[in-house]
């Protein structure tokens, strides 16, 4: 005979208050006496992405590559929720690195539920982070950024406020647009395999990994390397605006 999960839920909860008898209570994991239903876990898990951040807000000219300073960003996972956050401009392919070191505390006291994000990237941890990188290029080659649609981002409002860069975030389940991104993350795992601690790479060893992407050439840049088309970009918004009289 084959019962259903959801048949074994309706013979042990309270039908008319939806909460698992007492005596029960004791012997779950969660040790949680009321069920959550899926749909407001999903919302309260995307609660920081609105209308107006979503992907189908962003201007049409980010998605053609024809104008520089629209990024694509997500986390580059490894062992013990160790973090590198990686950045890519979709027009030069030119890759960021975020260095992400574990918070005071990590590792000294058992982790908390609903307790201090200590691992490296909480919500104020890296809109901070990013708000430092950005900075070693100029405002006109930052005009957007698109992420996933992890909680780690939940603080785009103040990081946009600060930095003047607008936040995007991809749609569930559809890492084809951030495909740059998704792409370079790929690449980035022949230096950061999978299942290693990525809290023991220091700010320059990352740094180091960025310059030898960067200076690969790519076939879909007409074999130039990203950092020969950044510094086109520089270039350009660098040189002063020529006055013109008729």
């Amino acid at each position: 005979m084959r019962i259903s999960h959801e048949a074994i839920y309706q013979a042990l909860y309270i039908q008319g208050r939806g909460a698992l008898k007492r005596e029960l209570v004791s012997c779950l994991r969660s040790g949680r006496a009321l069920r959550i239903p899926r749909a407001r876990a999903k919302a309260k898990t995307w609660a920081h992405v609105s209308e107006e951040v979503m992907i189908s807000s962003r201007p049409a000219d980010v998605e053609d590559r024809a104008v520089p300073g629209h990024w694509e960003g997500d986390l580059l996972i490894g062992l013990n929720r160790s973090a590198i956050g990686t950045l890519v401009e979709r027009a030069s392919r030119f890759t960021m690195l975020v260095h992400l070191p574990r918070e005071n505390g990590y590792g000294l006291v058992p982790r908390e539920k609903n307790g201090p994000p200590l691992a490296g990237y909480g919500a104020i941890t890296m809109a901070n982070a990013l708000k430092r990188t950005i900075t070693d290029l100029p405002t006109q080659l930052w005009q957007s950024l698109t992420w996933d649609r992890g909680k780690e981002l939940s603080d785009h409002a103040r990081f946009t406020i600060e930095s003047g860069v607008k936040v995007f975030f991809a749609d569930p389940h559809s890492p084809w647009q951030r495909g740059t991104n998704e792409n370079t993350n790929g690449l980035l795992r022949q230096y950061f395999p999978k299942g290693t601690d990525l809290s023991r790479w220091s700010a320059r060893e990352i740094q180091a990994v960025a310059h030898t992407l960067n200076s690969r050439p790519r076939k879909t840049l007409g074999w130039k390397t990203p950092a020969e088309v950044m510094n086109e970009f520089l270039t350009a918004v660098q040189q002063p605006s020529v006055a013109t009289t008729g």
